[in-house]
């Protein structure tokens, strides 16, 4: 992949942080534990997160992460479980890659014996675009290595030390009207 491929990145939460976010930035999951914040992350994958350190950097939790692309499994199943009038995704200013400290993996970096960390300038030219990007993870050939390979690579990650600072948010997806009203309101009533 090359840079210019990047157009933003994206991090995907639920409604209700979004004023704490807007104020705070994207707290890593060390840091978000500290405030009140409701997670949409599922707890066996925060367990598996939990064990994986950074090859000369950190453990995984002290990294704010974003996705290059929030239409993804974890996506899929927070909508598979009607979650989706309660998400958002913030979208990120793909800048935040020159900020010192920041890591790509290339795929889901809780894919802890088959994923890789880079540095960013050498690690975006070992990202796969075609599966990063790619509009389907699934494939019609029932090759177990090759879906595990489409489904953590399309899941690729931006990991920032401790926190997003919130000049980096470009903008907000939501996904029904509902969603837009509830923001809306949200944004409103805080005076933003």
């Amino acid at each position: 992949m090359k840079r210019e491929d990047i157009k933003e990145l994206h991090y995907i939460t639920h409604i209700d942080n979004l004023l704490s976010i807007i104020d705070s930035g994207v707290l890593s999951y060390e840091k978000a534990k500290k405030k009140q914040h409701k997670s949409v992350a599922k707890p066996e994958v925060q367990e598996r997160r939990a064990k994986v350190v950074i090859p000369g950097g950190k453990r995984l939790h002290c990294y704010a992460n974003l996705y290059f692309n929030a239409r993804n499994p974890m996506m899929r199943a927070l909508v598979d479980n009607n979650k989706h009038k309660e998400l958002l995704v913030i979208q990120i200013d793909m800048s935040i890659l020159d900020e010192p400290g920041v890591i790509i993996s290339d795929r889901n970096a809780s894919s802890i014996e088959y994923v890789r960390f880079y540095s960013v300038p050498d690690g975006i030219d070992k990202l796969n675009k075609n599966i990063i990007f790619a509009r389907y993870w699934t494939n019609p050939d029932p090759n177990p290595i090759k879906q595990f390979e489409l489904k953590s690579g399309i899941c690729a990650e931006v990991l920032v030390p401790d926190c997003i600072s919130p000049k980096f948010i470009k903008g907000i997806y939501v996904f029904c009207e509902e969603s837009l009203k509830r923001v809306k309101s949200l944004l409103i009533d805080s005076h933003l």
